[in-house]
């Protein structure tokens, strides 16, 4: 069997995406930061993400049947450590809005609103499948976690982009 320490610290050292999943109920917004988070398919669109089978986020998710993803910029650590914490109102300190029915963070590198299709169990967590209904990407460079640190592997924090006429004409040549 392998050591419990050994799988973390080796987890640790494989680069995710942060983001923060959220739901709205009638006790109000509710969020988490998760780093299992993917793609599952694109026929029909579909993402994964991985809550704590503990979290009161996952039963809120099941309850809803929707939820957000928040991939978050680099930049946003902050945010990210106020969504790992256990506190009763994580929204009071980041700027936000309402998307679609759900609470979306400001500033963040992508917007994924979903529809619940099946929660699937697995050890100590549990994989949401979900839907996506609704999405949003920016041209901000999106947050990764690696070896316990925040930051980014995105050559869009180093290059410009230049103008769209720029890039179409580069890619006639």
């Amino acid at each position: 069997m392998i050591d419990e320490m050994q799988f973390k610290n080796l987890m640790a050292s494989v680069p995710a995406p942060v983001t923060v999943l959220t739901t709205v109920d009638l006790d109000g917004p509710a969020g988490a930061t998760v780093s299992a988070f993917m793609s599952l398919s694109l026929e029909p669109p579909m993402v994964v993400a991985s809550l704590d089978n503990r979290s009161s986020l996952l039963a809120r998710i099941q309850s809803t049947g929707f939820f957000g993803v928040n991939i978050l910029a680099n930049g946003q650590a902050d945010t990210a450590l106020t969504f790992a914490r256990r506190a009763e109102d994580r929204f009071s300190t980041v700027s936000w809005s309402v998307d679609r029915g759900l609470p979306r963070l400001d500033g963040v590198s992508g917007w994924i609103v979903c529809e619940l299709a099946v929660a699937v169990p697995g050890g100590d967590h549990s994989l949401l499948l979900g839907h996506v209904r609704h999405a949003v990407n920016t041209d901000i460079a999106p947050m990764v976690y690696s070896h316990r640190l925040f930051g980014t592997n995105s050559e869009l924090v180093r290059r410009n982009r230049g103008s769209l006429a720029d890039q179409l004409a580069a890619f006639a040549r």
